[in-house]
C-alpha cells in the first residue's frame, strides 16, 4: 500500500507556482512531473501565460509592429536621421539667399514679398540651386545602412524592406515639405503686411514645389541605396546642379545654350523662370505635366529604396520611364507656358484713373496726381483723357506699349517706382503723357532730356525726372539748353512743339530733342 504525501497548502502552491512561472520551459515540465496532477496543470497555465506575455512584448519591440511601434520608429527617424538636417539647411539657405543677396526678387512689382504669386514663383526659381542639394541629402540618407554595417542584419529581420523604406522616406518627406512651406510662410506674412492682392493662383505653384523637393529627396535615397558609395551624394548633387542650370539656360533667351533643348523638355525642370511679369500665371498644363514627371521620379526613388533584388531595381525605373513619356506630351510649347490672369488684370477705377485689381491699393496714391496730369495735358490739342495701368510689363529692350487716348502706367518702370504726389505727376506728364521709346534697361540721353523738358513745361520748373540715370550730367546739360530755347519761343509755338513731341513719341520714329529745339514743322 502506497501512502500519498500530504498535499501542500494553498500558500505553498502559490509560492511554488510563482517560482516555476519564472523558470524555463524545461523547469516547468520537471515541476509538473514532481508535483501532483492538479499542481502540474496550475504551473503549466502560469508558465504559459507569463511566457506568452513576454514573447508578445519581445516580438512587438523587435518588429516595430506592437502598440505604437510604427509611430515610435517614425518619431525616431524625424529626430535622428538626415531628415532634420536636410530640412533645416534647406530653410536656412533659402531664407539666407533671399534676404542676404540683392537681386531681381527685391526690385519692382515682382518682389518676392509683394504678391502671393511672385512669392510662390521666386521660391520655385530658387530650386535651381536647392534641388541638387536635396538630391545629395537623400543620397546621404540612402547610405545609412551601408555606413552603419547593419544591411545584412536588417535584411534578416521579419519586418519587410518596403516598410522600413516607407518610414525613412516619410520622415525625409515630412521635414523637406515643412521647410519648403515655412519659406513660403515667411514671404506670405510680408505679402499680407504689404497689402498684396489675395488669390489662389499660387496654390498649384507651391504644391508642385513641395512635390519637387519630396521627389528629389526620395530619388536621392533610392540612388544612394542602389549605389552605396561615399561618392554618390556629391556626384548626384553636382550632376543635378549642372542639369538644372542647362535646362534653365536652354529655355532662356540670350544665352549660349538657348534652344539647346526642346521647350517642353526644358519645362521638366522643377524650377521656374524668374518673375518678369506679375500679371502672368503659370498655365495649368505646366502644373499637370510637371506633377506627372515629379510623381514618376518620386515613385522610382521609393521603389529603388525598397528593392532588394536586381529585378526589383530594374522594375523601379518604370514610373520614371512612364513620366518621361507622358509629361512632355502634356507640357505646352512656346509662349503657352504662361497665360494672362484675367482676375489680376481686371480694371479698378476712380473716375478716369484706373489700375489693375492686383495693384488696387495703389489707386489712392495715383488718383490725385493722375487727375492733375490730365488737367495739365489738356493744354494740348487732342490730349489723353485717361490714366491706365498697363497689364503688359514694359520690356527690357524696345518701346513699351502706348496709346493716344490714355497715359500708360507701369509701377515697375523706373519713372514710377516709389513716386508719389508731384513727383508722380511729373512722371505722368513726361514726354507729354507718353512712355519712353527705350526699354527699362535702355537709356538715351537725348530722349531723357526731351522728356525732362516736357515735364518742366507742364509744371513750370526744370527738375530731373524720377529714376533719371545721368551719371555724367549729360542729360541735365542738354535739358537746360533745350528748356531755355523752348521758353524763348512764343506761347503758341511752344504748344505746337509740345504737341509735335507727343506725336513723335507715340510713333518713336524721330529724335524728340530735335523736335523741341528745331524749327517747327
Amino acid at each position: 500500500m502506497v501512502t500519498r504525501p500530504p498535499a501542500p497548502d494553498d500558500g505553498s502552491r502559490a509560492g511554488e507556482g510563482h517560482m516555476e512561472m519564472r523558470s524555463g520551459v524545461g523547469e516547468g515540465r520537471a515541476a509538473m512531473r514532481s508535483s501532483g496532477s492538479g499542481e502540474g496543470r496550475a504551473v503549466t497555465r502560469s508558465s504559459g501565460a507569463g511566457e506568452g506575455r513576454m514573447a508578445m512584448r519581445s516580438s512587438g519591440a523587435g518588429s516595430g509592429e506592437g502598440r505604437g511601434g510604427g509611430g515610435g520608429i517614425l518619431r525616431t527617424e524625424l529626430r535622428r536621421s538626415v531628415a532634420p538636417w536636410a530640412g533645416g539647411i534647406f530653410f536656412a539657405v533659402a531664407v539666407g539667399f533671399l534676404y542676404g543677396l540683392g537681386g531681381p526678387w527685391w526690385k519692382g512689382t515682382g518682389m518676392w514679398t509683394a504678391q502671393w504669386s511672385s512669392a510662390a514663383q521666386w521660391e520655385r526659381w530658387l530650386l535651381l540651386f536647392l534641388w541638387p542639394g536635396v538630391l545629395g541629402a537623400g543620397a546621404l540618407q540612402g547610405l545609412r545602412e551601408r555606413r552603419s554595417g547593419m544591411r545584412e542584419l536588417l535584411a534578416s529581420t521579419p519586418r519587410p524592406a518596403w516598410r522600413r523604406a516607407v518610414t525613412t522616406a516619410g520622415a525625409l518627406a515630412i521635414l523637406l515639405a515643412a521647410a519648403y512651406l515655412l519659406v513660403f510662410v515667411v514671404a506670405a506674412v510680408q505679402v499680407v503686411v504689404n497689402g498684396g492682392y489675395f488669390h489662389l493662383g499660387w496654390v498649384p505653384v507651391v504644391a508642385v514645389g513641395v512635390l519637387a523637393v519630396v521627389a528629389g529627396g526620395w530619388l536621392g535615397m533610392g540612388v544612394g541605396r542602389t549605389i552605396p558609395s561615399v561618392l554618390t551624394p556629391p556626384a548626384l548633387a553636382v550632376t543635378g546642379l549642372v542639369t538644372m542650370i542647362y535646362f534653365e539656360a536652354s529655355n532662356s533667351a540670350g544665352t549660349v545654350f538657348s534652344g539647346g533643348l526642346p521647350h517642353r523638355i526644358g519645362l521638366l525642370s522643377p524650377s521656374l523662370t524668374a518673375v518678369r511679369d506679375v500679371f502672368l500665371a503659370v498655365s495649368g498644363r505646366v502644373h499637370l505635366g510637371q506633377a506627372v514627371w515629379l510623381a514618376g521620379i518620386a515613385a522610382t526613388g521609393l521603389l529603388l529604396l525598397a528593392a532588394t533584388r536586381p529585378r526589383a531595381r530594374l522594375a523601379a525605373l518604370l514610373p520614371l520611364a512612364l513620366g518621361t513619356a507622358v509629361a512632355p506630351a502634356i507640357l505646352p510649347a512656346g509662349p503657352a507656358t504662361y497665360v494672362k490672369d484675367a482676375a489680376l488684370t481686371a480694371p479698378v477705377c476712380d473716375g478716369p484713373v484706373c489700375v489693375t485689381r492686383l495693384h488696387e491699393p495703389r489707386l489712392a496714391v495715383l488718383a490725385g496726381p493722375g487727375r492733375e496730369a490730365l488737367r495739365l495735358l489738356g493744354r494740348l490739342p487732342d490730349p489723353p483723357v485717361a490714366i491706365r495701368e498697363t497689364d503688359v510689363t514694359w520690356p527690357v529692350h524696345g518701346p513699351p506699349p502706348r496709346t493716344a487716348g490714355a497715359v500708360p502706367v507701369d509701377f515697375g518702370a523706373p519713372d514710377f517706382q516709389g513716386a508719389a504726389g508731384e513727383r508722380l505727376t511729373r512722371s505722368l506728364v513726361a514726354g507729354a503723357g507718353t512712355p519712353p521709346c527705350f526699354g527699362t534697361a535702355g537709356w538715351d540721353a537725348r530722349e531723357q532730356a526731351a522728356r525732362t523738358v516736357a515735364a518742366a513745361w507742364f509744371l513750370g520748373d526744370l527738375e530731373p525726372l524720377p529714376g533719371t540715370f545721368d551719371p555724367e550730367g549729360e542729360v541735365g546739360q542738354m535739358a537746360a539748353s533745350a528748356w531755355d530755347t523752348l521758353r524763348a519761343l512764343p506761347a503758341h509755338e511752344q504748344v505746337s512743339r509740345m504737341s509735335a513731341l507727343r506725336t513723335t513719341s507715340l510713333s518713336c520714329d524721330d529724335d524728340l530733342l530735335s523736335t523741341l529745339t528745331e524749327v517747327s514743322r
